[in-house]
């Protein structure tokens, strides 16, 4: 790794994500929140509120920010530039995600200081909150690579932020309560996992969200791989 050329992308993304009004709005979005549940009561509920701030906080603001850079750069063929250029893959992959790394961490510390953070306070807990990151971050690296455009990213948040961020929410829909299927399904996505921690001693949690993370991570590899050989 060089870490000159990693310290030059992050210069130049925190440069464009001071300029983007939009991504500045949705960093806040986390805390806006975070103070409306809080408002919300504690005990067994708190488990769920820290990770819908955490879902949220992953999803608008990781996710979001990272593919919305990303396919910025794609639409000014800028991406394509820096990926032929002499910084490996992971000179590229550091140094876009440090931006993202830092608000996102920035932006979840004010909202659990507003809503609590107990239930994290345990080294499986805190595992697992690190591996969500890394999926969230991961799966916006992967679609911002293929991202086309800024106007085509809400195509792929919108999936993202009600599928794995504010998925705890979706259990409480008609659909899902009354189909055993489908609720079976979402049990198995990383958040799901992440709250599970809280009810069993096992790690088999954190193994789901690992398999979770190592698919994301070849996604990543594979988009970057075709971004290099297309024309």
């Amino acid at each position: 790794m060089n870490t000159q050329r990693i310290a030059a992308i992050f210069e130049k993304d925190y440069k464009d994500f001071m300029k983007n009004t939009v991504l500045l709005v949705t960093a806040a979005l986390p805390i806006v929140m975070a103070l409306l549940y809080s408002q919300i009561g504690d005990g067994e509920a708190a488990v769920f509120l820290v990770y819908m701030i955490i879902g949220i906080t992953f999803s608008a603001v990781t996710s979001n920010m990272i593919i919305t850079m990303m396919a910025e750069e794609n639409e000014k063929k800028t991406l394509r530039g820096l990926i032929q250029s002499p910084a490996s893959f992971f000179d590229i992959i550091i140094g876009k995600s440090l931006v993202t790394t830092i608000v996102t961490f920035v932006a979840l510390a004010i909202s659990l200081v507003i809503t609590g953070f107990d239930p994290l306070l345990n080294v499986r807990a805190i595992i697992g909150v690190l591996l969500l990151f890394m999926f969230f971050l991961l799966l916006g690296i992967g679609i911002g690579l293929y991202a086309k455009s800024v106007a085509s990213t809400y195509v792929y948040i919108m999936p993202i932020m009600f599928l794995f961020g504010f998925t705890p929410m979706l259990l409480n829909l008609e659909f899902f309560v009354n189909n055993e299927i489908a609720a079976t399904i979402i049990e198995y996505v990383p958040i799901m996992q992440a709250i599970g921690i809280h009810d069993t001693n096992s790690w088999l949690p954190l193994g789901v969200i690992s398999i979770w993370v190592l698919v994301a991570a070849i996604v990543v590899y594979i988009c970057f791989k075709k971004t290099t050989t297309d024309d």
